[in-house]
């Protein structure tokens, strides 16, 4: 039996109030849990003393017998320093520019790297033209 720690959400309507519970996979969100190992309410500012209470013995005992966190839980989690943060990518692969817009990207960033070699070598042409022209004039 697979064993997961997350939310299972009470509360009135917008008014959401979560339990942090030990729950197998397979059950619903909000039915049959293990145990409850705290509580969440989201409606209090995240440094509030009330907005996240972990049983932080029973948590770790879950956990050290291989218990899975959600991302919400593993976040709440890292507020109370139980663990790391999750690793979230900003970007997820799904909104990636696909092969042939990555392609005009790459183009377009080649172009303009060039644009500026180009510009870059004719201003050191000019500088050298000038620190010659500069040596060169006579001294009377």
């Amino acid at each position: 039996m697979s064993v997961r720690i997350r939310l299972a959400r009470g509360g009135a309507k917008k008014r959401p109030f979560h339990k942090i519970v030990v729950a197998d996979k397979r059950s619903p969100r909000d039915g049959r849990f293990i145990e409850a190992i705290g509580f969440y309410n989201p409606l209090l500012p995240k440094d509030h003393a009330d907005a996240v209470r972990v049983d932080v013995e029973a948590a770790k005992k879950w956990m050290a017998n291989g218990a899975e966190l959600t991302e919400r839980v593993q976040k709440l989690f890292a507020l109370v320093g139980l663990c790391d943060k999750p690793a979230i990518r900003e970007t997820p692969k799904k909104s990636a520019p696909k092969a042939k817009a990555q392609e005009r990207m790459r183009e377009e960033a080649e172009r303009v790297a060039a644009a500026e070699e180009a510009k870059r070598a004719e201003e050191e042409a000019a500088k050298a033209a000038a620190e010659q022209a500069a040596t060169e004039t006579p001294a009377e």
